[in-house]
């Protein structure tokens, strides 16, 4: 199905099952412990071997050797496969780092071996045996250093945000020079980690010279080809298996080094083998949120019209890599019609940095947010109202190009209106609750709306039931339930009558999940197999398809119904099709819109920071699931929390690794540090986005959030914090006076 045109009245404008909140029909499993995870398939490979990963022990250089031969002799042990064994694997998609094979290290924990045994401790015991002589070379790892001959490069984060190294629309330097207040402020955001619950983890297995592979991965059709290319073997040699994936955040959306070595450990042993990579492998192995130095300029009138702006981004990656597109969101934002935005890339021989969470828009309204409130503040302005002066109903930067949906200015209004926020104390350190400094801060959010092409597979039998099959995962974020939701919108049945099969290389081909555009693009493939099904239930049955009504398990034209399983007495009836999106989508820009609130607690005495309570409003199109769409956008809430806190990889920059490689040394919030979230959908449809006529909401939860905390803090103590995180560190020797 081609959608070159803007959605008109369909099936799902019905709203019978779609837009209801659903409980998800996957919940039962997960907290059952029967849905079946990567590392656990033993009802796939039931005598499955471990693998124990060993990463490099230095940053950059050669493997001189590899002495493996007290490892082969310790019990247990059925096979050791080396990087040396193997000549260089080619990368897979968006892979910037090799993952296995050849002498080169590029960084610090790239694979160099893995062990085999029968237990995990048995592989795990050996791998300390296995002696390495390496030769190593000076690396760079550190951005504050490599960022002073850091240069201007075009990047794309493959996820809708980039653009040319250096942008400019009018005279920035004149604007700015004759504006009558401005800022001129530099920020820092700290590497990240996608710390999921699940860790990157494959069973793989061969039959013959066909590999099956278990694995945790958002993106199987990327994964399937990456796989392909990198054993040398035809894609219809390999078939990569995820029902069910425990969180990803971008971390998982190319294959990694589990899965490579999982597949060459099975080859070697003649068993299936799995391996599951340790949190420091996580870190240090796989991809990270790249640190940033960023670099906000804003002129405006002192009415509070901003005249100049611009937003400069220096981040760090391997020579082959991007920078983090973090200047993007300013270019969509706030009206200005001098503009600059440039984003410049530092070469370091840190692990490679690449997407995770809203990137770009993450850490750069985590800037741009914080400016803007430095900037009202000069300007004497409320910080809502300096934001809705600045709105603007076209890109700014392309002035002919109009948003198809955007109402900034209503997540703003009714989210101070909601919050209390006229309630707020404008002067910070005013605001007392015993031993605590109280205090509000906003920050608005944006996040541009993907779509890729999607296709899926449904099936009604003679129970009718329908069955839909599509290589789209679940990483936690309700796909079965809106996948379900669609099917049974469209065929007119209950939800109990659908049954959906995810995951499967097998299946046809999806947009898979990532970067805001798994739900919308994902459910639109299901629409499209649909229509091709309810037009050969038709068909079969005698009705003219556009005039059918599917409904209540039957189908009905003018004084006609017909059970809708009738149709399929004869046998299944099967449909498939692919959505594919045109050029509507493109005649507008379509994005994504929220504003953000909270209230922090500052302890006057320790300077610890508590968050107290959180509102977001978003303007994301059609909300399919409501209940499932809140979980996503508190869940990106608390993600947002942690960076502003308490996330922060830290950089050993002699030796060129991520020191607190674990979960007892990278902290990440728990329930108890946000004990109350609000959130709260706008009434809103965008025909040009799909024909559910929804966008993405998942990533516009984290999107400006992390500002709007660093706001609070600043209300609540009258000390801006410029980097990221705000640890206590950062404020306590500024603290007002706790008396």
């Amino acid at each position: 199905m081609k959608f070159d045109t803007p959605a008109g009245p369909n099936p799902i404008d019905r709203l019978k099952v779609v837009g209801r909140p659903t409980d998800r029909i996957d919940g039962k499993y997960k907290t059952t412990g029967t849905a079946p995870y990567a590392y656990e398939r033993h009802d796939a490979a039931p005598d499955a071997a471990y693998g124990y990963v060993l990463g490099s022990a230095i940053a950059k250089g050669r493997v001189r050797s590899i002495d493996t031969a007290s490892a082969r002799q310790a019990p247990g042990v059925i096979a050791v496969v080396t990087t040396l064994d193997t000549p260089r694997i080619e990368r897979g998609v968006m892979n910037v780092a090799y993952l296995f094979g050849g002498d080169v290290i590029q960084h610090y924990h790239q694979a160099i071996a893995v062990v085999v045994a029968e237990t995990f401790e048995q592989a795990r015991a050996a791998s300390f045996l296995v002696q390495v002589d390496y030769a190593p070379e000076a690396g760079a790892f550190d951005l504050a250093a490599a960022a002073k001959t850091a240069e201007p490069v075009p990047a794309d984060s493959g996820e809708g945000s980039g653009g040319d190294g250096e942008e400019r629309v009018g005279d920035f330097e004149g604007a700015f020079a004759q504006a009558p207040v401005t800022l001129d402020a530099t920020y820092t955001t700290a590497d990240e980690s996608h710390a999921m619950m699940e860790p990157h983890a494959t069973t793989a297995a061969w039959d013959g010279d066909r590999v099956t592979l278990w694995t945790s991965n958002q993106m199987i059709g990327w994964g399937h080809g990456s796989i392909a290319k990198m054993l040398g073997l035809p894609k219809a040699k390999v078939r990569l298996d995820a029902p069910y994936v425990g969180g990803g955040f971008g971390g998982k959306l190319f294959v990694r080094a589990d899965a490579v070595l999982a597949a060459l450990a099975a080859k070697a042993t003649g068993r299936a083998v799995k391996v599951a990579l340790t949190r420091p492998l996580i870190a240090n192995n796989t991809t990270h949120r790249p640190a940033t130095i960023q670099r906000v300029r804003i002129g405006a009138t002192r009415d509070g019209t901003i005249t100049a702006i611009a937003h400069e981004s220096t981040s760090g990656n391997l020579p082959d890599g991007d920078p983090e597109t973090a200047v993007n969101q300013t270019k969509f934002l706030y009206a200005g019609a001098n503009r600059l935005t440039a984003m410049k890339l530092a070469h370091l021989d840190l692990p490679e940095g690449n997407a995770m969470r809203a990137p770009g828009e993450a850490p750069g309204l985590a800037v741009l947010e914080i400016a803007m409130d430095e900037m009202a503040e000069k300007l004497g302005l409320d910080p809502v109202a300096f934001r809705i002066r600045n709105d603007s109903q076209v890109v700014p930067t392309q002035p002919d190009l109009r948003f198809s949906q955007r109402d900034l200015v209503g997540c703003l209004t009714l989210g101070a209106e909601r919050f209390g926020w006229a309630k707020r104390n404008p002067k910070p350190g005013q605001v007392r609750d015993g031993q605590w400094l109280v205090g509000l801060g906003m920050a608005a959010a944006f996040r541009d709306n993907m779509v890729m092409k999607s296709g899926a597979r449904v099936r009604l039998d003679s129970r009718g039931t329908v069955t839909v099959e599509t290589d789209m995962t679940d990483i936690g974020t309700g796909s079965y339930t809106i996948i379900a939701q669609t099917a049974a919108e469209m065929m007119g049945v209950s939800l109990d009558q659908v049954v959906v099969r995810l995951g499967d290389s097998d299946f046809p081909v999806s947009s898979g999940s990532g970067g805001q555009f798994g739900a919308n693009s994902s459910t639109a493939g299901v629409y499209a197999a649909c229509v091709k099904l309810r037009e050969a239930v038709a068909q079969k049955l005698g009705f003219n398809a556009t005039d059918a009504v599917f409904e209540a398990g039957e189908v009905r034209a003018g004084n006609r119904a017909i059970p809708l399983a009738e149709s399929a007495a004869g046998g299944d009836l099967v449909a498939e099709d692919t959505i594919e999106f045109g050029k509507v989508s493109k005649e507008q820009q379509v994005s994504t819109f929220g504003a953000h609130f909270v209230e922090v607690g500052v302890d006057a005495y320790t300077a610890e920071v508590r968050v107290r309570r959180m509102l977001a409003v978003c303007a994301a199109g059609r909300i399919l699931n409501p209940k499932s769409a809140r979980s996503q956008v508190i869940g990106g809430m608390v993600m947002g929390t942690g960076a502003a806190l308490m996330e922060e990889l830290a950089v050993d920059t002699k030796r060129g690794f991520f020191a607190n490689h674990d979960l007892a040394g990278y902290e990440v919030p728990v329930h108890a540090d946000i004990p109350r979230q609000e959130v709260i959908f706008l009434d809103e449809v965008d025909p040009r986005s799909s024909p559910m006529k929804a966008k993405g909401v998942g990533e516009l939860g984290i999107s400006g959030i992390a500002a709007a905390v660093a706001n609070a803090v600043y209300n609540a103590t009258g000390i801006r914090v410029r980097d990221y995180p705000l640890t206590l560190d950062k404020l306590l020797d500024r603290m007002p006076d706790a008396a």
